[in-house]
């Protein structure tokens, strides 16, 4: 055993994830990994994305905000009671690491307290965190890349040639233009990531990761003033007022837990508080994905795929590549999907029959199970559908929220299960997709570990292994986020000397744990080759007519 880690050896750390509806912490063993307990705690508020709480006034399309104290409330509520399910006494719990879903920000006050929580700003929808999966950004986006593309700004290659709408700048242009007076009165522009932190520590910090993948610091700086004036006269002093703060590497010890933290989690005043850190970036080392060319796809609402690299290199339509960005010492890539297992489920709740339903409850079984149950005997192509999964716009490679969903080849044959079978394997032609933009770049991916939710879906990870044509590894822990937290935790302890080493002791996932059938995965070439001429089509420049749906739906919802 590790030189450190025996004299930690009885001790614990606490992980805790914050998801987009609930917030999870673990107890977990230094010494092993090993999760003793975990607590979950739903948002009471979950995703606003219709009207504010207490009002009835609708909010803008493609809106999707959240309620601070929720964040609050999984500390108050989750780690206690993690705590009591494990029998754990807290004086054993010597760090705890956190992680969030990003890009989720949020405007405050120099101290720190939300927009939101001021009483002149409660009814004003700008004032509240916007959460990753907020799209109505998507014209900033769109202002952000063509200025930066015209201008030659030498950030934009780091991100495969665009920013997405889901990031800090084009969140922040948007508040600017849309209400300037909630804009004026934002002293930090902060990831919920960090802002976690700073309710835990009592005091700002900042790390490496949200600032690389979705502040656009690169190379020590931030988009330059001039830039930002081009965009709007009053963006000019965007970074360096509202998000320039010394950045922390990850592992890093953020401070130690303050008063009203340890009062308000019940843990000892004073224990380690490692450095922010987003969900999938930090489930790199519950995977033990941290070493160049395993990649990690955190499969569960949407899909982010991570994965380090020795050197850098230009991908198309990538998420970032930032130095130390996954773990210190290598380029870290990230690359995604806005829209997975958001997708299953908006069918599977919307579009099932009643009978699949009833038949769903005789077999005390979801309608996910059901459905998946009868699509998984299909022969390849035997539904004669090809989908592209853009239910949620298009995360990675075209950049493009406004981009929608597409399904091809219905009849009036076509079964609910067939359906469900094609958008699965939509999601699927969309992550190769991913990895041929990173081998055709230089950057080849020699394993795919398979981490969240949707990695207990065997129909679901068959398919994929087929469509890859590859082996798949699977995570062991089922708590991949919050697991990766604690183990950053255990680092910022100082258990471990560095992450690398903490993922090796306290990881683990299953390597060939699903393998491809050589003949499905021919059959899905063709397939494929079809997913790509429709993507192709739809989604660079062949066809306009999702754009100008989106545009329609648009103005009718404004009258």
């Amino acid at each position: 055993m590790n030189e450190n880690v025996s004299a930690h050896s009885g001790d614990v750390v606490i992980g805790v994830d914050f998801g987009t509806l609930s917030g999870r912490a673990v107890v977990v063993s230094v010494a092993d990994g090993a999760e003793l307990a975990g607590a979950v705690h739903e948002f009471e508020h979950g995703v606003v994305a219709q009207t504010l709480p207490g009002s009835d006034h609708p909010l803008a399309p493609d809106t999707a905000l959240q309620v601070p104290e929720d964040y609050r409330a999984v500390l108050r509520h989750a780690v206690p009671k993690a705590l009591a399910a494990a029998g754990v006494s807290p004086d054993r719990v010597v760090g705890i690491g956190t992680d969030f879903t990003a890009c989720t920000v949020l405007p405050t006050t120099a101290d720190g307290t939300p927009l939101c929580e001021l009483e002149e700003f409660a009814g004003r929808p700008h004032a509240y965190p916007k959460l990753w999966k907020h799209h109505a950004a998507q014209r900033e986006a769109d202002d952000i890349n063509t200025l930066a593309e015209e201008r030659g700004e030498p950030w934009l290659s780091r991100y495969g040639g665009k920013i997405s709408s889901e990031w800090q700048f084009a969140k922040g242009l948007q508040v600017l233009r849309e209400d300037p007076e909630v804009y004026g009165r934002t002293e930090r522009w902060i990831e919920a990531a960090d802002w976690i932190v700073w309710v835990l520590c009592g005091s700002e910090t900042r790390n490496v990761c949200t600032a690389g993948y979705k502040g656009i610091h690169q190379d020590g700086a931030w988009p330059g003033r001039d830039y930002l004036a081009a965009l709007h006269p009053d963006f000019a002093g965007f970074a360096e007022e509202k998000l320039a703060h010394p950045l922390m590497q990850l592992g890093d010890r953020a401070g130690g837990l303050s008063a009203a933290a340890a009062a308000l989690t019940g843990l000892p005043e004073g224990i380690a508080v490692s450095v922010g850190n987003v969900d999938a970036h930090v489930t790199a080392a519950a995977a033990q994905t941290v070493e160049p060319g395993r990649m990690l796809a955190v499969m569960g609402t949407s899909t982010c795929h991570v994965m380090n690299g020795a050197s850098f290199a230009e991908v198309p339509g990538m998420c970032g590549a930032v130095k130390d960005g996954i773990a210190p010492g290598f380029w870290g890539y990230e690359a995604g999907q806005s829209g997975v297992g958001d997708i299953f489920g908006w069918f599977a709740e919307s579009y099932a029959p009643a009978e699949y339903r009833g038949e769903a409850d005789e077999l005390g079984i979801s309608v996910h199970d059901l459905l998946s149950r009868k699509a998984a005997d299909q022969p390849v192509g035997g539904h004669g559908l090809v989908a592209l999964d853009w239910h949620s716009g298009n995360r990675s490679v075209l950049v493009d929220h406004d981009l929608s969903g597409v399904l091809c080849g219905l009849t009036l044959a076509t079964r609910p299960e067939e359906v469900y079978r094609a958008l699965v394997e939509s999601t699927a032609f969309g992550t190769r997709t991913i990895l041929d933009a990173f081998a055709g770049s230089g950057v080849p991916v020699e394993e795919f570990t398979v981490a969240g939710g949707l990695k207990r879906n065997a129909f679901v990870l068959q398919i994929y292994a087929d469509v890859l044509n590859r082996p798949l590894a699977i995570a062991d822990s089922d708590q991949g986020p919050a697991l990766g937290s604690a183990i950053h935790a255990a680092v910022a302890a100082g258990a471990y000397a560095d992450i690398r080493t903490a993922s090796a002791a306290m990881g683990g996932a299953a390597r060939n744990a699903v393998l491809p059938d050589p003949d499905r995965a021919a059959a899905y070439d063709r397939l494929y080759a079809v997913y790509t001429e429709l993507h192709d089509h739809f989604g660079r420049g062949g066809s306009d007519a999702l754009h100008t749906l989106r545009t329609i739906r648009n103005e009718s919802l404004a009258d």
